[in-house]
C-alpha cells in the first residue's frame, strides 16, 4: 500500500486544480473546481473531497501555485509556493525532457515558455486581452450556439479558409458576425476563429522568440483539436498534448513539493482536516510610515496567521501556526 502522496494545488482565477502524486511520481488523484472568486472556500471543498475520497493518508510534501498560491499556501501550510511559468516548465520537463517551447492557454490567461537544456531561458505571459485565451473560444461558441466540447472537431471539417481578424476579442466577433452574412459555413467560421486565436497568441507571446520542437501545449484548451491543428499549420511542426495537460501547474508543484520535503526532512503541511477551520482576510492600515502600506492579514479561527503587502517585511514575517 502507498505510504507517502505530494499535494500540488493550483489556484486560478477561473479553476482550482488538486492532484496527488505517489513516491513514484505518478498521478493518482486529480480534481477540478471552479474557484468563482472564493479560494478559500474552494481549496477547502477540495482538500475535503479528496479526504472522503482518499481517506486518511500521509501527505509528505505539499505546495500551491497559480495566482491564489500565496493565499493557499498559507492556508495549507505549504512547503513550496511557485509561479506557474516555473511549476509549468517542470511538469513538462517531467513528461517529456527534451521539450523546448511550451503553449499554455487556459481560460482567462496565456504564457509561452521556452526552454533550453532543461532551463526556462523566455517567457511571456498574457493576462489582459482575452482574445488569446480559452475564454474567446467560450463566447463564441455561445453565440454561435455550439457546445464547446464540440468547437474543436467541427473546425477539422473546414475545407475553406476563412479569415477572421483576430487582434481583439469584440473586432473578432464583428468580423465573424459579417462573415456569417456573407454565407460562409460554420466549420470554416470557427476554424477561422481557431486561427484568429493562435495568430493572436504567436503574435503577442511568441513575437521575436525561438519557437522550435518539441512543443508541449498545455492548458485546458490543449483539449481542443481545432487549435491544436491551427498551431501546427502555423509553425509547420508537430504539437505534443501531455495526457495531463489540464493540470500540469499542480503537478509541477507537487514535483517541487516532493524534493522540496524530502530535503527538508519534513512537511508543514497542516493536515486535510484544515477544511474544517475558519479561514478569511481582513485589511490592516500600517501608519508606521509614509507608505502606509495596506497589509492583508490571513485568519484560522479568529486568529492571524500571516500578513502579506508590506515593502519592509515587518508585517510578512509575521507567521503563526
Amino acid at each position: 500500500m502507498e505510504k507517502e502522496f505530494y499535494l500540488g494545488i493550483d489556484v486560478g482565477s477561473v479553476s482550482t486544480n488538486l492532484v496527488l502524486l505517489n513516491s513514484q511520481r505518478e498521478l493518482v488523484y486529480r480534481d477540478y473546481l471552479r474557484t468563482m472568486g472564493q479560494p478559500i472556500r474552494v481549496v477547502q471543498e477540495g482538500l475535503k473531497a479528496l479526504k472522503g475520497r482518499m481517506g486518511e493518508i500521509n501527505i509528505a510534501g505539499a505546495g500551491t501555485t497559480g495566482s491564489g498560491r500565496k493565499l493557499a499556501g498559507i492556508m495549507i501550510g505549504a512547503d513550496v509556493v511557485k509561479n506557474e511559468i516555473t511549476t509549468h516548465a517542470v511538469a513538462a520537463l517531467d513528461t517529456n525532457p527534451a521539450v523546448s517551447t511550451i503553449l499554455e492557454i487556459g481560460g482567462q490567461d496565456s504564457k509561452i515558455i521556452i526552454l533550453r537544456d532543461g532551463i526556462v531561458s523566455d517567457f511571456a505571459m498574457n493576462t489582459v486581452c482575452a482574445a488569446g485565451t480559452g475564454s474567446f473560444l467560450d463566447r463564441q461558441a455561445e453565440r454561435l450556439q455550439i457546445p464547446i466540447e464540440e468547437f474543436g472537431d467541427l473546425a477539422l471539417k473546414s475545407k475553406n479558409e476563412v479569415r477572421v481578424a483576430g487582434r481583439c476579442a469584440v473586432f473578432a466577433e464583428s468580423d465573424m458576425i459579417h462573415k456569417q452574412q456573407l454565407g460562409h459555413r460554420i466549420e470554416d467560421i470557427v476554424y477561422g476563429l481557431c486561427q484568429a486565436l493562435v495568430r493572436n497568441y504567436l503574435n503577442n507571446l511568441g513575437k521575436g522568440k525561438a519557437i522550435k520542437p518539441t512543443v508541449l501545449f498545455q492548458g485546458g484548451v490543449a483539449a481542443n483539436r481545432g487549435i491544436r491543428e491551427a498551431f501546427r499549420r502555423e509553425l509547420g511542426m508537430e504539437i505534443e498534448v501531455p495526457p495531463h495537460y489540464d493540470v500540469m501547474g499542480s503537478i509541477g508543484v507537487a514535483l517541487i513539493a516532493k524534493e522540496t520535503a524530502k530535503r527538508m526532512g519534513r512537511t508543514g503541511f497542516r493536515g486535510l482536516d484544515i477544511s474544517k477551520c475558519q479561514f478569511g482576510v481582513r485589511p490592516i492600515e500600517c501608519k508606521g510610515c509614509a507608505n502606509m502600506c495596506e497589509i492583508i492579514e490571513i485568519v484560522k479561527d479568529g486568529t492571524g496567521i500571516a500578513c502579506w503587502g508590506d515593502r519592509c517585511g515587518k508585517w510578512s514575517n509575521r507567521i503563526g501556526k
